[in-house]
């Protein structure tokens, strides 16, 4: 049983930062795990990873997963309404996972926006010409209801800032982690993104 399980791990090693090569880790005379390859990847909670986050690799597999879902709903039978919350539960929560983690440009955010119109209007549940701004708003005000991924991506990194910044007095790691977040440039900080966007 643990063969199978040893046969999946892979053993990568980095010193002060820097990709090194090591021997195979052997644990006993039948059993060894392998050195990961030069270009391959680990995954980390479902984040491709090795030196870093492979911040581009990972936006493309998030991407053609999203638009994936997406046309999956669009092709079902379900009416116009149960199409726009599946879409808000199965395919827009693909992207939401991601934020904070993967360096998401705002242009990109809005461009998936625009591709999710597009979509829509092929699958005729969207008329080219049809306001915007109601596709976005709650059924009960009047809209349509379908969640905007510019605006899922705000509230996430928002609320992410505002827990680094209650909890870090009483969690040590969400000290550790605010301090880092601190330390960051610009594009890589989900603290001074959250500033720009609060302004």
């Amino acid at each position: 049983m643990w063969n199978l399980y040893l046969k999946k791990c892979a053993k990568i090693a980095f010193k002060r930062g820097k990709l090194v090569h090591s021997q195979n880790l052997v644990t006993d005379i039948n059993r060894e795990i392998q050195e990961l390859e030069q270009e391959k990847t680990y995954k980390y909670l479902g984040i491709e990873e090795s030196e870093g986050i492979q911040n581009q690799q990972m936006k493309e597999r998030l991407k053609q997963e999203y638009s994936r879902r997406l046309r999956m709903i669009l092709k079902s039978e379900l009416n116009a309404r149960n199409k726009i919350t599946a879409i808000g539960a199965l395919a827009v929560p693909v992207l939401r996972y991601s934020f904070g983690i993967i360096n998401w440009r705002t242009e990109e955010i809005k461009k998936m926006d625009r591709k999710t119109r597009k979509m829509l209007t092929m699958y005729k549940m969207h008329h080219p010409k049809a306001d915007i701004d109601r596709l976005y708003v709650k059924r009960k005000e009047g809209g349509r209801g379908l969640v905007q991924i510019e605006a899922a991506y705000k509230a996430e990194i928002i609320n992410n800032v505002e827990y680094l910044n209650t909890n870090y007095k009483e969690d040590q790691f969400v000290n550790i982690v605010r301090s880092h977040e601190s330390t960051q440039t610009n594009m890589n900080s989900i603290i001074k993104t959250s500033a720009k966007m609060t302004e």
